[in-house]
């Protein structure tokens, strides 16, 4: 795969002591934290959302030094859909202010798009500059990635899953990897093939630049051929897939997948049932551990010749240590098994 991944090394002496001294001031944030809701968001790029039980952040006063990121010097982030809480509270905990302040510092476009944001080179399509500066993100598509070489640096920071999701009304509730092969290569077409009630199958899948597609093609169908889906079938967002699902209106029919966090987190649905896989359920303990087949793990990733103690490389850095360990799981999501 076309990427470097990135560990702190011993040579920029620098960038250890602000690394560390920023994991100080963010411990201090992390540390204030009090349970509650979050205040309402103010206008930015990126909707808001907070996590079921997810705490506050800390108030201005346990802002770091001035001499590490500030208002004035934060790294422009992006990133995917699914990772928006997680920019938010990055933001309000490195530079502590309200949870809801935060999301006026980050611009989260999609997977791809956040790539192209980051590693496409000014000149080439864009406005002659950057549009970001650091990404927490899913894994694009191969083609993405080997567009920019070794121009990007990745370095996993915590884990998510694929989930299947069927009408909650639908009586079936564990599939196999292999019969949700077949459905996708259109060999199975009705419920009844799988036990459930007689019915057409009606297989949702995501654009092929999503980084829900990305999973679903490397972890669930690999060398398999996908059936070409009607566009009706394809849902251009996270979002309109639970949706469509959910609905009356053929929704008892459909299936398809998304992303576990966003659909645990941020747009939870009684009507829509997520299916365990070759008896497995998704949730944090069988993401983490690997029990859970579909699993795949999102990054922190910077441009590749970003300064030993650029604001980009000192945030990718801190995203990568104990203190963002301890952030990324109060906030839900799945840590790496290490």
């Amino acid at each position: 795969m076309a990427f470097r991944n990135y560990c702190p090394k011993v040579r920029f002496p620098m960038k250890k002591t602000l690394c560390a001294l920023l994991a100080l001031a963010v411990t201090v944030s992390l540390a204030a934290c009090s349970a509650g809701k979050n205040p309402a968001a103010s206008p930015g790029t990126t909707a808001s959302y907070e996590p079921s039980g997810s705490p506050d952040t800390p108030p201005p006063s346990a802002a770091p030094p001035q001499t590490l990121l500030t208002a004035e010097n934060f790294p422009r982030l992006d990133g995917s859909t699914a990772t928006i809480p997680l920019g938010e509270a990055v933001v309000a905990a490195v530079l502590g202010i309200p949870r809801g302040d935060a999301a006026a510092y980050i611009n989260f476009s999609g997977t791809n798009n956040a790539f192209f944001a980051l590693a496409a080179a000014p000149g080439d399509g864009n406005t002659g500059a950057y549009a970001a500066d650091v990404l927490i993100v899913y894994e694009p598509p191969a083609e993405t990635l080997g567009q920019f070489g070794d121009s990007v640096e990745m370095t996993a920071i915590g884990r998510d899953a694929l989930v299947f999701l069927v009408n909650a009304s639908n009586p079936i509730s564990n599939l196999t990897t292999e019969q949700l092969q077949k459905i996708y290569t259109g060999e199975y077409t009705d419920w009844s093939q799988l036990g459930g009630t007689p019915g057409e199958i009606l297989p949702y899948q995501r654009p092929q630049t999503s980084g829900s597609q990305t999973m679903f093609t490397k972890l669930v169908m690999r060398d398999l051929p996908l059936v070409n889906a009607p566009a009706g079938l394809v849902s251009a967002d996270m979002g309109g897939l639970i949706e469509a699902i959910a609905s009356y209106d053929n929704g008892v029919s459909a299936i398809g997948y998304n992303v576990w966090y966003y659909v645990q987190n941020m747009k939870p649905d009684p009507n829509v049932k997520i299916l365990t896989i070759d008896g497995a359920a998704p949730n944090r303990e069988t993401i983490k551990s690997g029990e859970y087949p579909f699993v795949n793990d999102f990054f922190a990733v910077i441009r590749a010749d970003e300064p030993a103690d650029s604001p980009a490389r000192i945030l990718c850095e801190w995203l990568t240590g104990a203190q963002a360990a301890e952030l990324i799981a109060r906030e839900g999501y799945a840590e790496l098994n290490s």
